[in-house]
């Protein structure tokens, strides 16, 4: 009985480790405030850490998402980042913002996945029709249309987009539950890859003629580069 009791014990734990790895590692500090200079920095988590000692507020801040990102481009949106690229002290805290605009009649969030994070979004301004996809094999899509105050909930790795269907411009703010959530945009990465995948390859995939998957391939090789 006792082995028994055992090897329960140790499955549950096997099984609480491998959840608790599933995001970002809890610090073992209060902060680990990132720098570029390895010199005398201390390697965790990706980055290296300035001695706690030097460290300031502006470790903490960052200014400017009030200001609405161009979506002059051919999606009509533009995201706007406040991750450990932008705030320093998120090193190690394993949380993350961006500001999202999407343009009138049509600015879209194309489709695409965060490896590393789940994301929660809330609509300030305007009205966005969003959603995600489930994995294989259901593939089921969950979606909604919101409203400002409206939140929704994008499922770490989870194929997901956002809409503008409305007249005007849009605002939406999202938390990520990573300090560098990490973001594969799917037609960007299936048909700009570089070097280019095998066009016979995407064209029985997508069910396409080849010619017009080089096609594709040349629109988005020659935006993602």
């Amino acid at each position: 009985m006792k082995g028994v009791q055992f090897l329960v014990a140790f499955v549950l734990l096997a099984l609480a480790s491998k959840f608790v790895s599933a995001s970002d590692p809890s610090p073992l500090q209060d902060f680990c405030v990132a720098i570029n200079d390895t010199k005398d920095g201390v390697f965790v988590n990706g980055k290296f850490c300035k001695d706690p000692k030097l460290a300031t507020a502006e470790d903490f801040f960052l200014p400017g998402l009030n200001i609405p990102g161009n979506t002059s481009n051919q999606v009509g949106s533009m995201v706007t980042p406040a991750n450990v690229q932008q705030i320093p002290g998120l090193n190690t805290l394993g949380i993350s913002l961006v500001r999202i605009d999407y343009a009138p009649y049509g600015g879209l969030n194309p489709p695409h996945t965060h490896p590393r994070a789940t994301e929660i979004l809330v609509v300030v301004e305007g009205t966005l029709s969003v959603g995600f996809v489930t994995s294989n094999t259901d593939n089921r899509l969950f979606t909604k249309v919101l409203y400002p105050g409206d939140v929704f909930v994008f499922p770490e790795g989870m194929i997901h987009f956002q809409f503008n269907i409305g007249s005007t411009n849009a605002v939406a703010f999202a938390a990520l539950s990573s300090q560098n959530p990490g973001v594969i945009t799917i037609a960007n990465a299936v048909f700009g890859s570089d070097p280019a995948i095998n066009p016979d390859v995407l064209a029985k995939a997508f069910q396409l003629d080849q010619n017009i998957v080089k096609q594709l391939q040349s629109r988005f090789w020659w935006d993602n580069n």
